[in-house]
């Protein structure tokens, strides 16, 4: 078991009406918001509405920029950043799921400097500087809630890649479970994938603590006992209320701890999917994962083997391990092939490439370039 040091700043307020603290919680930091969301959703809701209330209610002054993508891009956290910096904002708010969160991450660092907010992601500059990050959260899935990460995707380079710093983390997140209701069932069941796949990068990095690899099976049986019934009862609160809180507690740091790393090389693979076709993140992940275990089984049976007997609680071997995520996975009706998402025209050359500018790679257990194509194909 490795040294390790933990710290997560973010306060969290889970349950039914907290919102009303919304605005005086805000006060702390300031009077003038950039207030961040989505494309739609949480104008049809009714939900921005409610939220501009909270804030007018407190004397807070809001600003505004909509229009992020489920896949954001690095432009839309430029634009916001100037709407910021133009109105001399405390702090970011950001309304909506992982994507709304992750580019008012960036964009928190991007307010107070003049540079271009990508050269973060290039690794031309580390963050020094940020304003305040509050989250209310609309879709339980990326846990980006409690925690420093944001991936962006910059079209001009190809590359969606992440960055992270203690700057980042929210300073404060809003966890209400009915926010999610509104969900479609197609999100509601990438977000639960996307919260095991979190699990599972923790699982298959370098390391052993078996205390965390305890904690990655809770969550995942977690997700698997809550997550199915949900699919058939979109308007179930507890249902709601568990998936919001297994998918906060599988990227808030407490599965890593105690061991060198995760692996990550299944997420930058699926990265690539949503940087070419737009493919829903968590729908990225059930493509890729069957294919990286069959890629890496020679290596990592014994674990593939391990995890897929805790999840299905039948002894199998890695062979049978991967088949029966696969079925899980499918069982969620999510695609585990590219093809299942009728994307037009995918090209392995195009992934492949794509692939070699994004360096792509893993932690642990090392995605070699002339694997790339092997990968692609298990999963075409």
């Amino acid at each position: 078991m490795e040294n390790f040091t933990s710290c997560n700043p973010t306060t969290i307020h889970f349950g039914k009406g907290v919102l009303s603290n919304l605005g005086p919680t805000l006060n702390l930091f300031g009077n003038r918001v950039l207030l961040v969301s989505g494309q739609s959703s949480i104008k049809r809701s009714g939900l921005h509405g409610r939220i501009l209330k909270y804030l007018n209610d407190s004397g807070l002054t809001v600003f505004e920029y909509d229009g992020i993508c489920s896949n954001p891009l690095i432009e839309d956290v430029e634009a916001a950043a100037v709407v910021g910096r133009k109105n001399q904002v405390d702090m970011v708010l950001a309304v909506g799921g992982g994507s709304v969160v992750d580019s008012a991450k960036v964009i928190a660092l991007t307010i107070p400097v003049s540079h271009p907010a990508w050269d973060f992601f290039a690794g031309k500059v580390t963050p020094n500087q940020g304003l305040p990050i509050i989250a209310v959260l609309t879709l339980a899935a990326t846990g980006s809630e409690m925690n420093p990460y944001a991936v962006v995707s910059n079209r001009e380079v190809k590359l969606k890649a992440a960055v992270s710093s203690p700057l980042s983390y929210p300073k404060h997140s809003f966890l209400d479970p009915e926010l999610t209701l509104t969900v479609p069932q197609d999100y509601t069941a990438y977000g639960i994938a996307d919260l095991i796949a979190h699990c599972m990068e923790a699982w298959f990095g370098a390391g052993d603590c078996p205390m965390s690899d305890k904690l990655i099976l809770g969550i995942i049986k977690e997700a698997m006992e809550a997550g199915p019934p949900l699919l058939t009862d979109l308007q179930n609160y507890d249902l709601r209320a568990r998936i919001m809180y297994a998918a906060t507690l599988a990227l808030n740091g407490i599965t890593m701890q105690g061991k060198v790393s995760g692996d990550w090389g299944v997420h930058a693979s699926g990265h690539i999917l949503s940087l070419l076709y737009d493919v829903p993140h968590g729908a990225s992940l059930t493509i890729v994962y069957p294919a990286w275990m069959r890629l890496f089984k020679d290596q990592a049976g014994d674990r593939i083997a391990k995890l897929g007997s805790g999840m299905s609680g039948k002894m199998l071997d890695a062979d049978q391990a991967i088949d029966w995520i696969e079925d899980f996975f499918l069982s969620l009706d999510c695609p585990v092939k590219l093809r299942d998402l009728n994307v037009p025209n995918p090209s392995v050359d195009d992934i492949v490439e794509a692939m070699k500018i994004g360096k792509v790679n893993g932690m642990n257990m090392k995605l070699a370039p002339e694997y790339y194509p092997k990968l692609v194909e298990l999963y075409y």
